[in-house]
């Protein structure tokens, strides 16, 4: 069975190695798995009549076929033919040829294969990121912070999501900067109401409005063990399938079959495995608030397995009377078993879902390798398939829930109505058909585009003093290939430091504070350039070891 690298291969080639657009190379990868060709070695080996049933196209198929062919050839030419920034900016332009850049174009593949090719270079060596030092303008400074941000604040967004969010606040950002500065007269899109009626997301402190992408759902790497039956009012047991060789942390939950009566009233989540590490969420009902601690030793003695989890955490929310004319109030609890900020979690989530008399408990068994902000995108989805049957939903709240969404373009959107302010021209019932988003590919390709350029010579950074014995030879001149991989580079390793930037602040701050914060560390950083017009779009020099400096110091 191909593996995700495999998949992430096969893409680079069709649209780096071979210049096919990012969608039409996405539509031919889902035609290859349906001939079973999932990977470079199994369309290298496989007769080019079964590439060609399976393309459709005998001039793409014989080219596919011959790249291949060549790529096992040259395994090394994978390393320097990863995404650049110049071939992704002419695969961007590619793109928009294509594909029309509203929300309403349908996927080409699963959202899996789609999300696998909005992958980002991330370097976390500390020696190396903190003697780099890039020379680069505002603007894609604040898209990196915001897609690295995203992965803790809204974790549930997928990559191509995050990437959509991102632009939409450089978007934003350089509209007020604009104005601000006199480069632009008049108030935005946003500020004439255009996408009112729409949900809105606030990253890096500002408020963004969205489009929900329609029941698109998205699971990460992660992966189900087996076929899950409900343990509700059927009676039945999970089924939790075991392969030849199973984790640690797999066993422990396989281990749970062996309950043949589960308790009726509780409901189950199948059991996602990321890394080693399993979680599963329960759920049930309680009335009061004292019925939960009995309530879950009677779980653990149905399930003696769970004892041996690495953390059982919990939250209830109950509505008690408060002897005040008939009025009840909302009480809840949790506790998070050394899962740091699971409880709370929980409880945020039950809150957006409105779920009331609920008793959540989530069991992990922890695999040995950390898992970051994905272990709460895990956990929701969890969760929200444990209370998927005991869910009481009011419909006052008007929250995403963890949907995916895309970064709205308005200003794209006033663009197209042909008049900026004639208040007839907006529809305040906003719709989906025809609304333009900014669009994933051309963020990621902006980002390669925009790190382009490393300062590799201290004489040229202000503020550095340099040795006796620098030399101020001629640099020799640089190939296109390695040109293109100091690109990839350089954009991994901002990355990485942002990435450990916010790693040392996650388990302290909550998202919302995180969140605040995040503007104030670009600010912090951000390159040195001149104020007013002149200063618009110019380039200066950034540090990342400045970066590195923001992390939180250890007690």
């Amino acid at each position: 069975m191909a593996s995700q690298q495999d998949l992430q291969e096969l893409i680079r080639l069709m649209t780096i190695g071979m210049r096919v657009p990012m969608k039409d190379a996405l539509g031919r990868v889902k035609e290859l798995q349906g001939k079973n060709l999932r990977s470079i070695k199994q369309i290298a080996e496989a007769p080019l009549a079964d590439v060609t049933s399976a393309i459709k196209d005998a001039k793409a198929a014989r080219s596919l076929h011959n790249a291949c062919k060549a790529r096992l050839k040259t395994p090394a030419a994978a390393s320097t033919a990863k995404r650049s920034g110049s071939t992704l900016e002419n695969a961007s332009k590619r793109s928009k040829q294509s594909n029309t850049g509203f929300g309403d174009d349908p996927e080409p593949v699963s959202p899996q294969e789609y999300e696998a090719s909005f992958t980002l270079p991330v370097e976390t060596d500390e020696n190396i990121i903190a003697d780099t030092v890039l020379l680069t303008n505002r603007a894609p400074l604040v898209l990196a912070f915001a897609v690295e941000l995203l992965r803790y604040t809204m974790p549930e967004q997928p990559p191509s999501s995050r990437l959509s969010l991102a632009q939409a606040v450089v978007s934003a950002n350089s509209r007020s900067k604009a104005v601000s500065i006199g480069i632009e007269k008049g108030p935005s899109a946003d500020e004439q109401g255009w996408g009112h009626g729409q949900p809105r997301v606030k990253v890096m402190g500002r408020e963004v409005t969205v489009l929900k992408r329609g029941g698109y759902e998205w699971k990460g790497e992660e992966e189900v063990e087996g076929n899950h039956e409900s343990e509700g009012d059927g009676g039945n047991t999970t089924n939790i399938a075991s392969g030849a060789t199973m984790t640690t942390a797999s066993q422990g939950a396989a281990s749970e079959t062996s309950a043949r009566q589960i308790s009726k009233s509780w409901s189950a989540s199948q059991p996602v495995t990321l890394k080693k590490s399993t979680f599963i969420v329960r759920a049930t009902q309680i009335t009061e608030t004292s019925q939960r601690q009995p309530t879950i030793q009677s779980l653990f003695a149905a399930i003696p397995s769970l004892q041996s989890a690495s953390h059982n955490a919990w939250a209830y929310r109950v509505r008690v009377p408060t002897n005040l004319f008939g009025a009840t109030t909302i009480r809840e609890e949790s506790f998070d078993d050394g899962e740091s900020g699971c409880g709370d979690f929980l409880l945020k989530n039950m809150r957006e879902t409105n779920a009331v008399n609920t008793l959540v408990v989530m069991t992990r068994w922890y695999g040995g390798i950390m898992l970051g902000p994905d272990r709460w995108r895990i956990m929701r989805n969890c969760l929200k398939d444990a209370l998927a049957e005991r869910l009481r939903v009011t419909g006052e709240q008007a929250t995403l829930g963890g949907e995916a969404v895309w970064g709205l373009d308005l200003e794209a959107m006033r663009n197209k109505s042909g008049t900026a302010g004639s208040a007839s021209s907006r529809s305040h019932e906003a719709g989906v058909v025809g609304m333009p988003i900014h669009r994933p590919e051309a963020a990621k390709a902006y980002l390669f585009k925009s790190f382009a350029t490393r300062v590799e010579n201290s004489d040229d950074v202000p503020g550095e003093e340099s040795g006796a014995s620098t030399s101020r030879a001629t640099p020799k001149r640089k190939t296109a290939k390695t040109l293109e991989l100091e690109k990839e580079e350089n954009i991994a390793r901002l990355l990485g430091a942002i990435r450990l930037l916010y790693d040392s602040w996650a388990d302290y701050l909550s998202t919302t504070e995180l969140d605040r914060r995040a503007w104030g560390w670009y600010v912090a950083v951000r390159p040195e350039v001149e104020s007013g017009p002149s200063g618009w779009g110019a380039k200066g020099h950034l540090k990342l070891a400045d970066i590195l400096g923001l992390r939180r110091k250890a007690a």
